[in-house]
């Protein structure tokens, strides 16, 4: 059996260190590194450090788990990337995806899913549960769905109304009536299914419309 070679990267130290203790009862696991944030881990791989797999937190000070990502990404490295998270939103499970994670993972995960999803993504494979993929799935699904309901003109009056310009300004600078602008908006609230404009804001920014 061969030995699936981890790092964990989290600025916590008691959940580093709870994740080892977990992991040093299998085999075919060895932990060879623990870092308290994406700084401290890119200087590791930097030294051509030899591993298989890190297990990532997000939310980490000075160098977060996104800019990790994206490093690996640029370096080519052959570690692969599991995200460990307390984010359980549909936009963060995306963007890890995209950025290249091979997992996702919520930190109350229990210890099977856990060494399921290392041992899958050590043999070359992606490990996002049910529930994650759902979370991911419709996020991007209403993401899409309201890109293309909106149309060119409701874009450009979401875009005003998100940088705080109120209806008659947005009128003159688009050189309509404000009764025009005020139209868009009513359509633009009731294809993003949102009450009022703090919601409106709100919900464009999550869907990345803004």
């Amino acid at each position: 059996m061969n030995e699936i070679k981890l790092i964990i990267a989290d600025d916590h130290e008691l959940f580093r260190k709870g994740l080892a203790e977990l992991l040093r009862k299998h085999d075919d696991l060895k932990i060879v590194k623990s870092v308290g944030d994406g700084v401290e881990f890119m200087e590791l791989i930097n030294t051509k450090f030899e591993a298989d797999i890190v297990l990532l937190d997000i939310t980490m000070p000075n160098m977060d788990g996104f800019q990790v990502l994206k490093e690996l990404k640029t370096l080519n490295s052959d570690i692969r990337p599991i995200v460990i998270s307390m984010h359980n939103d549909g936009n963060y499970i995306a963007k890890c995806a995209k950025m290249g994670a091979y997992g996702y993972l919520l930190k109350n995960t229990d210890e099977a899913e856990l060494i399921l999803a290392i041992r899958s993504v050590a043999n070359g494979k992606k490990y996002f549960s049910a529930e994650i993929s759902e979370k991911m799935i419709n996020f991007m699904s209403a993401q899409s769905i309201s890109e293309n309901v909106l149309s060119n003109k409701e874009t450009e009056v979401l875009g005003l109304i998100a940088k705080g310009l109120t209806t008659k300004e947005i009128a003159e600078k688009l050189f309509v009536s404000s009764r025009t602008i005020e139209t868009h908006r009513a359509n633009v609230l009731k294809k993003l299914e949102v009450k009022n404009t703090a919601e409106l804001i709100k919900k464009a920014a999550k869907m990345n419309l803004i």
